[in-house]
């Protein structure tokens, strides 16, 4: 079994509003439930720290950013679409791709 990747992420909030509040809400329990303590996540109020966010090019809030495991992905909105949140985070798409390795074999032989 191959050692699990750590995920470092990034919650970008303007103050106590509803979106940012239901963002961190989402997503501390889909880390909760699909990290399992293999992450650290910093969050960050554009309000206070707006140089953080200029470095970052961040236009909107809520912004959820990847940075490790490359590459780097960027999630906006309130996260309430948790299977966007997973595909955005790489999780899903790990999954799918390891069930579904046999329905992606095609053998041309076979389809003449």
């Amino acid at each position: 079994m191959s050692p699990r990747k750590t995920y470092i992420l990034k919650l970008y909030v303007a103050g106590n509003t509803p979106n940012s509040m239901r963002a961190l809400k989402t997503l501390q329990e889909i880390l909760e439930t699909e990290f399992r303590g293999v992450y650290a996540l910093k969050v960050i109020d554009v309000l206070k720290n707006p140089q953080l966010a200029e470095e970052d090019k961040i236009l909107a809030t809520p912004t959820l950013a990847k940075i490790l495991p490359p590459p780097v992905r960027r999630i906006i909105g309130d996260l309430s679409d948790r299977q966007r949140v997973l595909i955005g985070l790489d999780l899903l798409f790990e999954e799918l791709a390891t069930d579904t390795t046999d329905m992606l074999h095609f053998d041309p032989e076979e389809a003449m």
